[in-house]
C-alpha cells in the first residue's frame, strides 16, 4: 500500500483539506498519514480522514523517510517558518525524503514564489491530488 504523509502546522486547514481531497480520490487504497507539527493540526487532519497521525519533530523526521509522496504546503520546506513550527530537522527531512514532495504554494512567510498563478485552496488541492499525485501513486 503507498503511503501519503500530509504535513501541515498551525490550525491544520490545509492539511485537513488536502487529506478530504485524497480521501476522495483514493478511498482507503493508499495509507494517509497526518503529520502535524502540533496537536491542534494532527487531530484536525484525523477528523478530515486521515489513516494515522503523529505529531511533533520526531514523528515527522521519522515518518518521511518511508513516505512515497508527501503533500503540504510549501512552507514545511522552510526552516522556522509557520511561526516557528518548522524546525530546520523537519525542513531538512523533508527535502531529504526520497519520496515525491507535491507543495502547495500557499505561505503567510514573507516569501513570493514567482511564476505561480494564485488560487484558492481548493482549485489547489485539486490539482495536486488529481494531477501529480495519481500520477506518482500509480506509478510507485
Amino acid at each position: 500500500m503507498k503511503r501519503i504523509c500530509v504535513i501541515d502546522g498551525q490550525g491544520g486547514g490545509i492539511g485537513a483539506t488536502l487529506i478530504k481531497y485524497l480521501k476522495e480520490a483514493f478511498g482507503e487504497s493508499v495509507e494517509v498519514v497526518a503529520l502535524g507539527t502540533n496537536a491542534i493540526a494532527t487531530s484536525q487532519m484525523l477528523k478530515a480522514g486521515a489513516n494515522r497521525g503523529a505529531t511533533g519533530e520526531s514523528a515527522i523526521c521519522w515518518t518521511v523517510r518511508s513516505a512515497d509522496c508527501i503533500v503540504g504546503p510549501i512552507a514545511v520546506t522552510w526552516a522556522n517558518s509557520m511561526l516557528g513550527e518548522v524546525t530546520p530537522k523537519i525542513a531538512e527531512a523533508v527535502v531529504s525524503s526520497p519520496a515525491l514532495k507535491v507543495l502547495i504554494p500557499l505561505s503567510q512567510e514573507r516569501v513570493e514564489v514567482v511564476g505561480v498563478t494564485k488560487e484558492p485552496l481548493p482549485h489547489l488541492v485539486q490539482a495536486a491530488v488529481e494531477g501529480k499525485i495519481k500520477e506518482v501513486i500509480q506509478d510507485v
